[in-house]
Parts: C-alpha cells; structure tokens; sequence
C-alpha cells in the first residue's frame, strides 16, 4: 500500500532543515513557493496568490518571511532594478533572462554561459557568487507578429 504524505510535510521539512521555526503563515508560503517545482516570484505575486488561497497575511509578512527563506538558503533573491526583485527557488548556480516587456523572468543553466575571465578581486576578498541577467526586449518583427 502506497504512502501519502501529509500536505505540509515537504514545506515543514524545508523549513526545519534550515532551522527555521515552522510557523502557519511561513508553513503556508513555504508550501506555495515549494510544492510546484521551480518559481521566480515577487512578493506581490506571492501575496495575491496567498490572498486567492485564503491564507491570511499582509504584504509585510510576505516580504519578511522571503528575506528569511532567502537568508536561510532557501530562496535567491534576483535584482532586477531598485522597485523589483524575484524570488528562486532554484538555489543551483544558474542564470537567468528577463523580459523588460512583460517581466517575465527565466533559467539559463550555468552549464549554458562561459564566463571566460574574472578579474581580480580585492585583496582579501573571494568570489561568493556570480548573478548574471540577460535583459530582452522584443523585437520588431516579433511585436509586428504579436
């Protein structure tokens, strides 16, 4: 006979793993964020989709409980300007192409980009990680086609 997990057993290993307490509202993002494969997400996102799925919660908590996940390796926060940041849930080095059109934002895998030099760093310094945005635009021949 087969087992089924309970519903909150994925989010509530996550949240353990990283040693985070497994309150409701940061149980019910982590299962938004995580039960579904990958995402990139804004907190405005999320909170709509909280909102829609009757999980009580303000957009304050949502961007906090991001910044924890994020903090607890749990999360990458990808900039794309000062007013809007996304939220991986793919945590493997990768990098990403964005939209400017329609903000949609996706995977390159690292296998994908050569980076053929890296200068060198300040002394005492050491790299922790390469972000890398490829931004598109349509073109005109595809906005002609649109």
């Amino acid at each position: 006979m087969g087992h089924t997990s309970r519903p909150y057993t994925n989010a509530l290993n996550r949240l353990k793993d990283a040693n985070l307490r497994p309150t409701r509202q940061r149980l019910a993002l982590a299962r938004l964020l995580f039960d579904d494969g990958h995402r990139h997400v804004t907190a405005e996102q999320l909170h709509s989709e909280a909102m829609s799925n009757n999980i009580k919660v303000s957009l304050a908590t949502v961007y906090n409980t991001l910044h924890q996940f994020t903090d607890a390796r749990l999360l990458n926060e990808i900039v794309i300007d000062s007013g809007r940041s996304y939220f991986d849930t793919n945590t493997e080095p990768h990098y990403h192409f964005y939209c400017e059109e329609d903000g949609m934002l996706s995977d390159i895998p690292a296998g994908d980009v050569k980076i053929a030099n890296i200068p060198n760093m300040p002394k005492g310094t050491e790299l922790a990680s390469v972000d890398l945005v490829f931004r598109l635009r349509r073109n005109q021949a595809a906005k002609d086609a649109a």
